[in-house]
């Protein structure tokens, strides 16, 4: 019995997608629409260029690829084999040269790579595992001492549930239906909590809200529905 901490509901999910991830009008629209905001305040927070940059659960490399263009050297896993195929593939079309990836989890790699990369991501992941406290834990153990982490998630409450379900899935339908469970969305204090005890320091949070009628997004201080933590590694 595999006790690797992945849902394989949600590997189908994403997989049944993957040939879709970089047509920034499918469902994947809205990770193309927050990529530029959650690169910049990663960047201005630690500055990319010539860092060593882990993106954990990089789906079909949005992410990990932006970061690449700003000079990191990126590697990216997941445990969706079609998601990472896609990626690769985008990779080698588009001449990114300095971003990589793997069908490895972050608990197998903390094992192999323990304190290899200056920054970690992990974003719009940790509401899809079954134990989100292991991801966080293997992020810290990735991660350089004085290196940053950054998650991004969704709040849980009766706002997000309107909002990131209801709303996004239902009646936008920016998402496709079933792509969050309310029951897996995570408060700030609970991933907070996560990050303090794997020995993470919390050093900034953001929200990110959107404008069903403009179509856009923006960083705020409204961390209700979705939010951003920025975590370092005591040095």
């Amino acid at each position: 019995m595999s006790t690797v901490n992945v849902d394989p509901a949600e590997l189908a999910k994403f997989s049944e997608l993957a040939h879709r991830w970089w047509d920034p009008n499918s469902e994947f629209r809205p990770l193309h629409q927050i990529n530029p905001l959650r690169l910049e305040w990663i960047n201005d927070l630690a500055p990319l260029a010539g860092k060593q940059v882990l993106d954990v659960g990089c789906g079909g490399g949005i992410l990990a690829e932006a970061m690449a263009h700003k000079g990191a050297q990126v590697l990216g896993i997941d445990l969706a084999d079609k998601s990472l195929k896609v990626a690769q593939l985008h990779a080698l079309e588009t001449g990114v040269a300095n971003v990589q990836y793997r069908q490895v989890s972050a608990e197998a790699l903390a094992a192999e790579a323990p304190a290899r990369y200056d920054v970690v991501t992990c974003m719009e992941m940790l509401e899809h595992v079954p134990d989100p406290s292991s991801v966080v834990r293997a992020c810290a153990e990735l991660v350089k001492p004085g290196g940053w982490v950054f998650f991004s998630t969704i709040n849980r409450n009766p706002k997000s549930f309107l909002f990131a379900i209801v709303g996004a899935e239902y009646i936008l339908k920016l998402l496709p239906r079933g792509t969050h469970e309310y029951a897996k969305l995570i408060r700030p204090s609970e991933l907070a909590g996560y990050a303090r005890q794997a020995g993470l320091e919390l050093a900034h949070s953001k929200g990110m809200e959107y404008n069903p009628l403009t179509r856009r997004y923006w960083l705020s201080a409204d961390t209700s529905v979705n939010y951003l933590q920025a975590t370092r590694k005591s040095g």
